[in-house]
């Protein structure tokens, strides 16, 4: 076995069990990827992978319950469609079924492998219930552990290739019994084993050995079919198989298939006196005769989980227009080609991934039309098919044969069709930078008309440049760059037009635009005019691999989305501008170098919160004054270009009070009164240090902010417990405790603001408890080391809704003193 086999093997475990656990029918395992940022289907439970391609990839920064759960590492249960809609409304874009889902992380300490997943029956109305979320949760642990275990032992815990497709077992099917038996046909005698015993479900001891045992169990209507095996079996010399059905106390009648041999006299002959054989229980299943389902009108057909075909009956056969041999086995659009199409995937989608059952119409060519009904089960789903009538209100065709792929046949089709740009629509509303509109078009533009080459350009100065480009051959968009508004290419005219520009081919491009470069690809072209509010901003170029036609349906929906990307890249562009504006301006805010005192080291660090453009009002300082090293560290409510302002007032405020001599409680009642003065809708949190640097003692005063840390040489780290006062602006004559500490040679404390601890839906003491256990586990290394590893996963986080400052002071017992921390290292 491989090392790929038994990560396979591990997450298709963790996914089939999860699975089962919570009720669910579907399921499976998000790993991460060679790709920074990208997660990639690895295992899918209960369901057709081909159905599920458009879910193959995930970007963690994309507004998705998988992302989340990645990037937040936190679990998220989804009772129904309607909390998913309320949460997740692009999930539900793309997957709008009543269906209720759970995700787990799958992660060890600071290591983060993917996720798990569970998909289940909707409960409206009724949240997932604890006992669920526990079994979930303690899965996902399982997995990670089992993950860091394969790490530790030298496999690469990435996913590079498609998913693994695996089925649940059915829980519920009996064990397969089989008994022997030895009739003796003259006498009646009946020599049988144990397990033929137990499927009649007596003792072997109180078993009479005579046929009438069989035959009293067996219903009344199929024991003449024992009599039929008997007088067969003596005539003809021949095996016969025959299928009984067996009364039982308990519960429904058992199919049972008696198998015989006959043994022939000595000497030959054709006659038989003893038959031999296996008396077979198939269980409660399939009582029915199959000649009954094949008397019915309409046809009938089941699927398996994974889309399979496991039964159809004869009207089916012809319905379907294959013979059982050819349909069974095979999933259901693979076997039948006019049931392969693309405006059809919704309702397989449907019927495996909810319990409503799904009906939709379906042309098999020139006007001959059926009807198909879906209805789910747990382990499958059950169809049925049925000659019907053309509908009223389907078009006809709009592309001729061989023009292209834009075909909508029905409301149904459009639907299908569209949720993709619907769910671009929804991204680029929640994109903020340049960078992101982009990878957002190629996320979801491009699977959706399934194009293959993607360029966006951006006017400037009346000429345009590349912006983002995908699969183009290198340097093939190269001549194109900075062309002004006078060249005759379609990029151009497109944009200086307003008018998009298709081409079917590479042909009709080249004829149209005699000499323009061309690469290698035969297909076909769109280009897009970005326009937002009448003026122009860029043009769009979407390439396809092969010639297609684009029918009216699809113009008009990519003209439309050019228009929404056109907007979104323009306020893109002004957030990248006015964000550059408000980050110089909270730069010029902050320290640009900390002193440099004897015996004492600082290491400050500064994170932006990555939500809107606002500036935030975090920051931290360190004072050299005549009466020691004052460290200071604040937080002002809220974000904007007003917290910015009062936090420049507060540091300044700060600064000229410790400069004149204040003690550390003068300072911040200080602070505390002239913000009180200044702006009554502001509040702050700050925690002041005084540190001696000769002897390491300390006075520290609190307002309402977290308690900071002090790490010992040998590693211990622990939650100081500083007395405290109100938060300043709350009460302009509050008085502030002063507590007194003392840091040793060796000793690090750590002054930091809640958005370091703080994460939406987590309690903040597990958020200290994270940052204690880290600074713990940091030596040995550098003070600075241990501040870039204290902040690592905040700065790889896309997802910060808040500032972070952060503000290390070591004190060292002299300059050739080595300055490494000391004690046990980050696992």
């Amino acid at each position: 076995m491989t090392s790929a086999d038994e990560l396979g093997l591990v997450l298709a475990e963790a996914a089939v069990k999860a699975t089962g656990a919570v009720g669910g029918y579907a399921g499976g395992v998000y790993l991460r990827s060679e790709t920074e940022g990208l997660l990639r289907l690895a295992v899918l439970v209960g369901l057709p992978g081909e159905l599920m391609r458009p879910w193959w990839r995930m970007h963690v920064n994309r507004p998705f319950p998988v992302a989340e759960c990645y990037r937040t590492s936190e679990p998220i249960h989804l009772a129904d469609g309607e909390e998913a809609m309320r949460r997740f409304p692009q999930l539900m874009a793309g997957l709008p079924f009543p269906f209720g889902s759970l995700y787990v992380p799958a992660e060890t300490g600071a290591e983060k492998f993917g996720v798990l997943v569970a998909l289940r029956p909707a409960t409206p109305g009724h949240p997932v219930e604890q006992p669920d979320r526990d079994r979930m949760r303690q899965a996902g642990l399982r997995l990670g552990a089992a993950l860091a275990q394969l790490e530790r032992d030298g496999t690469p815990v990435t996913w590079r290739a498609e998913p693994l497709v695996v089925q649940t077992p059915e829980a519920a099917a009996r064990p397969l019994r089989i008994g022997t038996f030895d009739w003796d046909l003259s006498t009646g005698n009946l020599d049988a084993d144990e397990e033929f015993c137990a499927i009649l479900g007596v003792l072997p001891d109180e078993f009479p050995g005579r046929i009438e045992a069989l035959t009293a169990r067996v219903v009344p209507e199929d024991v003449y079919q024992l009599w039929v095996v008997a007088r067969e079996a003596a005539q003809d010399g021949r095996p016969v198989v025959r299928r009984l059905r067996l009364q039982r106390k308990d519960g429904p009648p058992s199919l049972l298939e008696l198998a015989g041999r006959p043994v022939h006299p000595p000497g030959g002959g054709v006659g038989a006196r003893r038959l031999t054989g296996s008396l077979i229980d198939l269980g409660s299943g399939a009582i029915a005769s199959e000649a009954v389902a094949d008397r019915l009108p309409d046809g009938l057909f089941s699927l398996d989980r994974s889309a399979r075909i496991t039964y159809v009956n004869r009207t089916g056969e012809k319905l379907l227009g294959r013979a059982r041999a050819e349909l069974i086995g095979r999933v259901l659009w693979d076997a039948v080609p006019w049931m392969n199409r693309p405006a059809y995937e919704d309702y397989y989608r449907a019927s495996l991934l909810s319990d409503d059952p799904v009906r939709f119409q379906v042309n098999r060519g020139r006007q001959d039309w059926v009807s198909v009904s879906l209805f789910p089960g747990h382990h499958g789903v059950t169809g049925t098919i049925a000659v019907t009538e053309r509908p009223d209100c389907t078009p006809a065709p709009v592309s001729r044969p061989g023009a292209g792929l834009g075909i909508f046949t029905s409301p149904a089709d459009r639907a299908t069709a569209l949720y993709r740009p619907v769910a671009l629509a929804i991204a680029l509303t929640e994109a903020v930078t340049a960078r992101q509109v982009s990878a957002v078009v190629t996320e979801e533009l491009l699977p959706a008309f399934g194009g293959r080459q993607l360029a966006l350009y951006v006017l400037h100065e009346r000429h345009l440049y590349l912006a983002w480009e995908t699969g183009f051959p290198a340097g093939f968009l190269e001549p194109f760059e900075g062309v002004g508004l006078d060249a005759r290419l379609p990029g151009v005219e497109t944009l200086t037009t307003g008018r998009p520009i298709f081409f079917e081919s590479m042909e009709q491009l080249a004829s149209a635009y005699p000499g323009i470069p061309l690469d290698a690809s035969v297909g076909a072209r769109a280009f897009l005019p970005l326009i937002a509010s009448g003026r122009p901003v860029g043009s769009c170029i979407l390439g396809f691999d092969q010639p297609r036609g684009f029918a009216p349906e699809e113009r008009t929906v990519l003209t439309a989305l050019a228009g929404l990307i056109a907007q979104a890249l323009e306020r893109a562009r002004r957030y990248d501008t006015e964000a550059a504006l408000a980050r110089g301006l909270q730069d010029a805010l902050l320290p640009h170098r900390l002193p440099v005192i004897e015996n004492v080291e600082t290491v400050g660090r500064y994170l932006p919160g990555t939500q809107g453009m606002d500036v935030g009002g975090d920051w931290y300082d360190v004072i050299e004054t005549g009466r020691g090293l004052d460290l200071v560290i604040g937080d002002v409510q809220g974000h904007g270009v007003s917290a910015a302002a009062i936090m420049g007032q507060l540091r300044s405020a700060v600064r000229a009070f410790a400069l004149a001599g204040l003690d550390p409680a003068e300072v911040v009642s200080g602070t505390n009164r002239l913000l009180s003065d200044l702006d009554p809708t502001h509040f702050a949190t700050c925690c002041y240090v005084r540190l001696d640097p000769a002897t390491g003692d300390a006075q520290a005063v609190r307002a309402g902010h977290p308690q900071p840390l002090i790490r010992r040489p040998d590693g211990t780290t622990e939650v100081l417990d500083l007395a405290g006062g109100l938060i300043l602006g709350v009460d302009s004559a509050e008085t502030y405790p002063v507590s007194d500490l003392s840091i040793k040679p060796g000793e690090v404390l750590a002054l930091f603001t809640d958005g370091l601890i703080e994460r939406p839906g987590r309690d903040i003491d597990v958020g200290i408890e994270q940052l204690r256990s880290n600074l713990a586990r940091s030596g040995p290394a550098t003070v600075a080391d241990t501040a870039d590893r204290l902040i690592r996963d905040a700065r790889r986080s896309t997802d910060r809704p808040d500032d972070i400052a952060l503000l290390l002071t070591a004190r060292w017992a002299g300059s050739g003193t080595d300055r490494t921390l000391g004690g046990p290292a980050a696992a």
